[in-house]
């Protein structure tokens, strides 16, 4: 296991664009709408940071072990098809830790479409959310495969592939029928 994987661009791309917008709006940094503004996504950064050291955020959280298992961080690091479809899986679907109290007490893991997007450019070390979000959406529509040939599936599917190393990290993706349990 390694350390937390992080990216050194996660949380910038709301914050930038808000920059990039006042700033084409003639508006100084040092407006106070503006300071309160990036205020807030400072605070954002600095809860998260607070978030990931908190050891109980570890416990049955399918994104730290994914972010911590060297083995699937060198598949998400060397394969945009395989990263896409990771995040593509972790869109729309829930997932159960594969032990038995988890199971009893009908615990589950699932995360947003944005999220899912963030955790990849985590996984990755590079980028943010926007990199991925939207990428198995396709024909122009979206951040991705626009003809087909990098083997990106659509937001909510699972690859067998992506299954298995699931399973072998100790997680199940839930059929549809059994979310909500």
């Amino acid at each position: 296991m390694s350390d937390l994987s992080k990216s050194p661009g996660r949380l910038t791309f709301q914050r930038d664009c808000y920059i990039k917008r006042a700033q084409e709006e003639g508006r100084s940094l040092t407006d106070p709408n503006v300071v309160a503004m990036l205020k807030y996504y400072q605070d954002i950064f600095i809860e998260v940071e607070k978030r990931e050291t908190d050891t109980n955020w570890r416990i049955h959280n399918m994104e730290h072990d994914l972010r911590t298992a060297d083995w699937i961080l060198a598949k998400v690091r060397n394969s945009d098809t395989y990263a896409q479809n990771l995040y593509a899986a972790m869109c729309n679907n829930d997932f159960q830790q594969h032990q038995v109290w988890p199971i009893i007490k009908g615990e589950i893991w699932t995360c947003s479409w944005r999220y899912a997007g963030g955790i990849i450019a985590d996984m990755r070390e590079s980028g943010d959310y926007i990199d991925w979000y939207c990428s198995g959406i396709g024909g122009g529509l979206g951040n991705g495969d626009d003809d087909g040939s990098k083997d990106y599936v659509s937001e909510s599917v699972v690859t067998d592939e992506i299954r298995e190393d699931l399973r072998k990290l100790g997680w199940v993706v839930l059929p549809e029928k059994e979310q909500g349990i």
